[in-house]
């Protein structure tokens, strides 16, 4: 969202809290040399001070229902990869023992005790809450487990679905290996480390360095203000052990080709697996009554195309239908799904460019969504509230969600596939602070690194790392339609030459290669963020799409469902009910006329309000729609019919 609003009235509240961190800090440090054995006294006091105080802007104590009824021995327990599922499988959420100390003092400990895993130690759900993970300080975990419990199959993988930001595994004692992001999911084969599997103790290091070098952060501040919300830091999503053959499958893309009634699979192995030409590998796919619509054979590191009926089912918002797949590679079996559809930009009946699903042209229709929580920041409290999100989108009459600058755990796309929600999935930002050093940034080119501060190399490269392990991670999403590489020019860089790499990459999908402003003429979309200004249509200068990716940003305050004791939204409204009435005419007067014209998407902030912004549909604690929700899905429902 725009930024600029709100730099001249934060800079003095900003500054402020920084000269008061930095005095605490100093003095943190002086007891740390001065009175080791004593710091873990004094450390929560400040971390609590400085976590609060935002110049007059205070957290306040607000959770979602699923956060209030948490218990710690149920904690996100259910199969954290729905889109490669084995059935040898060990959940390890819950509760850890955690130590947090210094990186070149690792006797100072600043805190001990209890954490529960996978939500980030800033967080309520926590069980500590206090206490953050900045730059200079470890924190570790430990935990140990019976592997005696789960089957050995001959190998034991452990997975991590994202932890912020450098992770070092230790298996009894032993360094497994490390893993640098704090985005993606990963995991480390720990059967050489093992001993006596009823007894085995894992260690878990975390440094986050928050942003070094140009790292990734997304919407994290530090310290939190205007746009940029409580910073988090360590395990943020499901940690798990599942055991697997000596020989097993690693990964297995899936295409789907919809005018040829086919589905393309490219099988991977573990990388230090030897191919064995006798292990025949098996695809089989079956319909939703468990019949087999198509099988064909299967080998590592080669294409194959396998045909299904004619007649097969779409998938869509609304009818999303998903095939169910299982592969065979010796004794390895894994379940899987995809869903037949096709994105494709075409002339519509009228000659303007339009977004086609599945051969026909379709508005898409979406809500921004940052995937933050009020009492688990960037973890969701359960499964249900996933579904919870997504649902009460879909009940609005939205049939798109733009995943703003954060990556969720798998399940949260499984929920999109099976309930019919499209995604755009925006890439987590990053380079230094302020991301545009100039307010006339967008009529430079992004190969100035200076002034759009991408001037870390390393940072440089991440990026196109992380970029990848994005692609990577969600190819098989049927949900995702659109990759957003940059937005509104945070950490932009090479921009047309990023959008070109995704599109060879990935050929079945859009790329909208800066969202908002800093337009360089790149695929697929001319893309506009309207907040204050009238929506007005105009044709691409090249004849691409012309799709809104931020519009609206309304704001309501609801008693007692405040995140922060002070609130803003671009603009704010006294009741539901003006709320709706302003929200409907948005749509009507404006979204729907620029789409008979042209306009092919939409975008509308927000989802839900998080921390002091108050413009979603939702409150931060989710308790409240502050809508008339008829009436909203009335509005929406125009746009459909326009296609139908």
């Amino acid at each position: 969202m725009e930024d600029r609003i709100e730099e001249e009235e934060e800079e003095s509240n900003s500054c402020s809290y920084i000269s008061f961190k930095l005095i605490m800090v100093a003095l943190l440090y002086f007891l740390n040399n001065r009175c080791n054995n004593y710091i873990h006294q004094f450390y929560p006091f400040f971390k609590r001070a400085i976590r609060y105080k935002n110049g007059d802007n205070v957290l306040l104590d607000i959770k979602t229902k699923w956060g209030e009824e948490l218990d710690k021995n149920n904690i996100l327990q259910e199969y954290p990869r729905p889109q490669f599922e084995r059935d040898s499988y060990m959940n390890l959420n819950g509760e850890w023992d955690c130590t947090l100390t210094l990186v070149n003092n690792t006797e100072a400990i600043l805190y001990e005790g209890k954490i529960i895993v996978p939500f980030p130690i800033e967080s309520r759900l926590s069980g500590i809450e206090d206490i953050t993970l900045d730059p200079g300080m470890m924190l570790i975990y430990k935990k140990v487990i019976d592997l005696s419990k789960l089957e050995n199959r001959g190998k034991f993988l452990l997975h991590f679905g994202a932890v912020d930001q450098t992770t070092r595994l230790y298996i009894n004692d032993k360094k497994v290996g490390e893993f640098d992001g704090g985005y993606h999911p990963f995991y480390f084969d720990i059967t050489d480390y093992l001993k006596d599997l009823s007894k085995t103790e894992i260690t878990v290091k975390v440094i986050d360095n928050y942003g070094l070098n140009g790292a990734a952060i997304g919407k994290q501040g530090n310290p939190r203000r205007g746009i940029y919300y409580q910073k988090i830091g360590g395990i943020w999503q499901t940690v798990w052990i599942e055991s697997v053959p000596n020989i097993y499958i690693k990964d297995v893309k899936i295409t789907p080709y919809y005018d040829d009634h086919s589905v393309g699979f490219f099988m991977t192995l573990e990388e230090n697996a030897e191919i064995n030409k006798d292990i025949i590998g098996q695809v089989k796919i079956f319909d939703d009554n468990q019949e087999l619509v198509g099988s064909g054979k299967i080998q590592p590191n080669e294409d194959v195309i396998i045909s299904i009926p004619k007649d097969f089912k779409n998938w869509s918002p609304e009818e999303p239908y998903l095939y169910k797949v299982e592969y065979t590679y010796g004794k390895d079996v894994v379940k899987s799904y995809f869903g037949m559809r096709k994105f494709s930009i075409e002339p519509d009946a009228n000659n303007i460019m339009r977004l086609f699903l599945n051969n026909k042209p379709y508005f898409q229709n979406g809500v921004l969504d940052q995937g933050f929580w009020s009492d688990g920041i960037y973890t969701p409290p359960s499964d249900e509230a996933m579904i919870y999100d997504i649902k009460t989108m879909k009940e609005l009459g939205f049939n798109m969600l733009r995943k703003h600058i954060k990556i969720e755990p798998k399940r949260w796309y499984y929920h999109c596939d099976t309930l019919g929600m499209l995604v755009w999935q925006d890439q987590p930002s990053g380079g230094g602070f302020p991301y545009n050093k100039a307010d006339d940034a967008f009529y430079y080119t992004d190969d100035d690194y200076e002034l759009f501060n991408r001037t870390s190399e390393i940072g440089r490269r991440n990026f196109y790392r992380d970029i990848n392990r994005t692609l990577d991670n969600l190819y098989n999403s049927p949900c995702i339609s659109t990759w957003v590489p940059f937005n509104e020019g945070w950490g932009q860089f090479d921009s047309v030459k990023i959008a070109t790499m995704v599109k060879e990459i990935d050929k079945t999908r859009f790329v909208d290669h800066v969202s908002g402003y800093v337009d360089h003429l790149g695929p697929d979309f001319r893309s506009l963020h309207i907040y204050f200004d009238t929506i007005k249509f105009e044709k691409d200068e090249i004849n691409r799409p012309v799709v809104l990716s931020e519009y609206g940003g309304y704001g309501l305050k609801v008693k007692d469902h405040l995140g922060c004791t002070e609130q803003f939204s671009y603009i704010m409204f006294e009741t539901e009910e003006k709320l709706t009435e302003s929200i409907k005419s948005l749509i009507k007067d404006q979204i729907y006329p620029n789409m008979i014209k042209g306009l092919c998407a939409a975008v509308y902030t927000q989802l839900s309000d998080v921390e002091q912004e108050i413009n979603g549909f939702l409150t931060y604690d989710r308790k409240v729609l502050k809508v008339i929700a008829s009436e909203i899905k009335e509005a929406n429902d125009m746009l459909k019919l326009r296609y139908d």
